[in-house]
């Protein structure tokens, strides 16, 4: 399986409140209206360039902070693939992986990425390729991958409870 897309490139340490402010968590519901503020206190022009099948690659500890739900599904809700980074906060790696949006540590793409370039991931080979060249990541976990395919893992279930 490959993902091909433009990437968005930001720096260390971004935490969940540069993601998703955290002033809208209880007051949005909507996965439109979730959509509409990603990044907006990091980068505002996010929301009017971002095109279903970008990228996010980020530096080190990206999703830092709290374990709110929509620092993932308000990239996921604007129809982000991926993000590539250093290293992920681990709650915002569950979170990810929980709805579908395929997160891989890959310190060497991810320094060597620049902003709105085309990048592809292969998940059947394990590499990631941009315009400097391919790096090689480490095999996801099977489950893993299957959760990604499905969509995230409410579909992984319902997939699974439909073969029973």
């Amino acid at each position: 399986m490959k993902i091909e897309g433009m990437s968005w490139t930001y720096g260390d340490d971004i935490n969940t409140d540069l993601i998703f402010p955290g002033k809208y968590t209880y007051t949005l519901r909507q996965p439109e209206e979730i959509a509409n503020h990603a990044l907006e206190d990091l980068d505002p022009t996010f929301v009017a360039n971002v095109r279903p099948g970008d990228m996010i690659v980020g530096g080190r500890n990206w999703g830092c902070g709290s374990s709110r739900e929509q620092a993932v599904t308000c990239l996921v809700y604007n129809g982000i693939r991926a993000v590539v980074a250093v290293s992920f906060n681990r709650i915002f790696y569950r979170n990810a992986i929980n709805n579908g949006l395929l997160a891989i540590s890959c310190p060497k793409a991810a320094h060597a990425i620049n902003g709105r370039e085309q990048i592809v991931i292969d998940l059947d080979q394990m590499w990631i390729q941009c315009a400097a060249e391919t790096f090689s990541f480490p095999a996801l976990n099977a489950t893993v991958l299957e959760i990604i395919r499905a969509g995230g893992l409410v579909a992984h279930v319902q997939q699974k409870l439909n073969t029973v």
